[in-house]
């Protein structure tokens, strides 16, 4: 068997030697023009960067166009790492530590191309680096109109208080006062919006609000309105009564002021708040962007041809790497296959053997190492098989004969209890005290040993299969109502509460006798482990749609949770200790198992220490053909 092992070992290592070998090959070219391609992959990602740098750029100098002043150093970092990618895309070196080749002398052009478009674009962004971006004229403009919105409105409202005291000759001359007052706030509203940037296109309407508040001046100066910009918005002559000069002080008062007023929103409207050094940049900047882009996509495109076209020259060598590789790796998973397959069959059959089918062959002629082996294994198969067949008549004879003795003990008992229970009745006699005493002894133990004979006696039947299970539609009510009447003077001799609340009728197949047999058995072991007048003994009977559930519930002392696996075997028992206080042979509930689950039911146990232990198990409502154990 050595031998064959060590022949097998060798035929491994020489397949796995040719394996390896091949595979060094592979790894070698693999990693050498990995390498290579890894750096142009590098650089190519790196030429493609540059289209994400130029579109940083713009987004940052539209940015610092909005007034955010501290993207200007943002600005200056970006341009200078469009010049590092760009140089080293010429030249060579390293990024990031990372490789970058130089751009094939057929890309050249191309790439002079990305220079010569990012010459301007880089001028234009330092124009932005550098100029202010707000005309100095116009915000001073803005701060002087802003600062005498506030004397304009305080103007307005004298007139109207000049004018109070008029008739009502003069209420036109109120209403315009009490309009010039609105659109004095509409003024400084808009002019402050404007300065900060969120005003959108707010000179029209700054325009429209001058015209209007200079005509309803001349109006209340009695001046005639022979401006074109007048008519332009539909603004026509009124006549109007003189105003007296002693209600006029507001009106020649606010008539320099909107003067001054006048000429710098005039100024504003021409002019943009934006620099105009900074617009021409920014414009420039961002018509000069697509070419920009355009070239350097152009680079990027052409780099990518030029690798495709590379790479097609050597798929022929690729592919015929890959051929070689194919023939070495079926040359030698064939060769592999051709010496293993016959343990494809051997792990089958000993996966049968595991099963418990002992017998099984294995069919293989060829006298290699495999045949040795397999001839081997057929022996040991055989033998197994024989010596497995010779355990099981011994083990069939001996539970026959465990069967037939307790069944001869049985016999013997019987008389012993009878005539024991007919002394005890004084019958043949009357008898004193020690005599009685003596009796009962012996009815008790009889009594005791007889049903230890009875458990046996069904636990071996179970084991051969023939334990017979008449089953019948019974009602369980009446089952369970029967079985706590046989069991109450038990519970009340022990002074323990055994209770059952009688419901309605429930019908299902058992055996009515090894259902009563399950539930006594439940009982007095409930019985057993609670205390003398604190012992409760509940039964329940729940009915579902296809089962019925039967529970023993006791709030007596609980099972440890290591003794929950081995509770329903043969012979188990949780106190294992020479001292307990209540006996019995272990083979109470391994019995109610067998029975129940001959039933085509199921049986469980909940118990917690110092709490109690629910018992229960489930009789199917409609008949189950179930093999019995």
């Amino acid at each position: 068997m050595v031998f064959l092992f060590v022949k097998l070992t060798q035929k491994t290592y020489l397949l796995l030697a040719v394996i390896i070998g091949v595979s060094a090959v592979n790894l070698y070219l693999l990693i050498f023009t990995s390498q290579e391609n890894q750096d142009v992959l590098h650089s190519i990602s790196y030429a493609s960067d540059l289209k994400v740098i130029v579109e940083r750029i713009g987004g940052t100098a539209n940015s610092i166009a909005g007034g955010n002043e501290a993207d200007r150093p943002t600005l200056e970092t970006q341009v200078s790492d469009f010049d590092t990618t760009y140089a080293k895309l010429g030249e060579g070196g390293n990024i990031g530590g990372l490789n970058i080749v130089a751009s094939p002398s057929e890309l050249r052009p191309a790439y002079d191309k990305v220079g010569d478009q990012w010459t301007p674009y880089k001028e234009d962004a330092e124009k932005i680096k550098q100029e202010n971006i707000f005309d100095a004229h116009v915000v001073d403009d803005l701060k002087y109109v802003l600062g005498k919105n506030g004397q304009m409105i305080s103007l307005t409202n004298g007139i109207s208080n000049d004018l109070m005291p008029l008739d009502r000759n003069y209420n036109p001359h109120k209403i315009i006062a009490l309009e010039m007052t609105s659109i004095a706030q509409d003024i400084g509203e808009k002019t402050l919006l404007y300065s900060i940037g969120e005003g959108g296109n707010v000179t029209s309407s700054l325009k429209k609000d001058r015209i209007t508040f200079d005509a309803d001046l001349k109006k209340l100066e009695g001046l005639p309105l022979n401006d074109t910009e007048f008519a332009n918005y539909t603004i026509s002559q009124d006549t109007l009564a003189v105003i007296p000069r002693e209600n006029s002080d507001s009106i020649r008062q606010l008539d320099p002021l909107w003067e001054s007023v006048r000429a710098k929103l005039i100024f504003i409207e021409s002019n943009t708040l934006l620099s105009k050094d900074f617009g021409a940049a920014l414009t420039s900047l961002n018509s000069q962007r697509n070419l920009l882009l355009d070239a350097t996509s152009d680079f990027v495109n052409q780099w990518n041809l030029l690798i495709d076209s590379k790479l097609h020259s050597n798929v022929i060598v690729v592919q015929l790497l890959i051929v070689a590789d194919i023939a070495v790796f079926v040359s030698v998973v064939l060769s592999i296959r051709r010496s293993l397959s016959p343990l494809e069959s051997l792990t089958k059959v000993m996966g049968r053997v595991k099963e418990g089918f002992y017998g099984e062959k294995i069919n293989y002629s060829s006298k290699d190492e495999i045949g040795e082996l397999a001839e081997t294994f057929n022996s040991m198969s055989s033998t197994i098989q024989k010596k497995e067949e010779e355990a099981k008549k011994v083990e069939t004879a001996k539970d026959e004969f465990l069967a037939m003795v307790t069944h001869e003990l049985k016999t013997p008992l019987v008389p012993i209890q009878g005539y024991s229970d007919i002394l005890l009745g004084e019958h043949l006699g009357s008898l004193n005290n020690a005599q009685k005493e003596r009796l009962q002894i012996i009815s008790s133990s009889a009594s005791t040993l007889l049903q230890l004979i009875s458990d046996l006696l069904d636990a071996q039947k179970l084991d051969l299969g023939q334990l017979r299970i008449k089953k019948e539609r019974n009602n369980l009510q009446e089952s369970v109502e029967k079985t706590i009447t046989s069991m109450q003077p038990q519970a009340a001799a022990d002074n323990i509460s055994l209770t059952y609340s009688v419901g309605k009728d429930i019908y299902a197949f058992y055996d009515d006798v090894r259902i009563k047999q399950v539930l006594t058995n439940l009982i007095k072991n409930s019985l057993k482990a609670t205390s003398p007048k604190t012992g409760k003994v509940e039964v329940t009977v729940e009915e579902k749609i296809s089962e019925v559930i039967v529970s023993v519930k006791d709030n007596g002392r609980g099972i440890p949770a290591e003794a929950t696996d081995g509770i329903f075997k043969k012979f188990y028992q949780v106190d294992t200790t020479s001292t307990r206080e209540k006996g019995g042979s272990g083979l109470g509930l391994s019995i109610c198992k067998g029975i129940v689950e001959a039933h085509g039911g199921r049986i469980w146990m909940v118990s917690e220490l110092s709490k109690g232990t629910t018992f229960s198990f489930t009789i199917p409502k409609t008949e189950v053909y179930k093999t019995p154990i």
